[in-house]
């Protein structure tokens, strides 16, 4: 597998993982994609958020609504069984298990 496509996959966990700590599991993608760079050392531009935000929302793991220049993803019960490890989605990096 190349790299670009390791980033990618992590990259869509890391936002299903960001969208499930949010109280209302909605963030917008100028914030994810600060996120992504702060947190993750994955420094992409807002159109390759986007992307990736798209691929998630083909999957039904987010629904996504447009903001100005901005997208806001909110996270679906199909995100949210793959964060916490009850199916798995393609093309999403598979959630390590819970540390005890």
């Amino acid at each position: 597998m190349s790299l670009a496509k390791i980033i990618e996959e992590e990259s869509r966990l890391v936002i299903l993982r960001t969208l499930a700590e949010q109280p209302d599991q909605r963030l917008n993608s100028s914030l994810l994609q600060a996120d992504l760079a702060e947190r993750w050392a994955i420094n992409r531009s807002r159109d390759w958020v986007h992307l990736q935000i798209g691929e998630l929302a083909n999957l039904g793991a987010v629904t996504v609504v447009g903001a100005g220049s901005v997208q806001i993803a909110t996270l679906t019960q199909r995100g949210l069984d793959h964060v916490e490890r009850r199916t798995l989605l393609p093309g999403v990096k598979k959630p390590s298990p819970p540390e005890v």
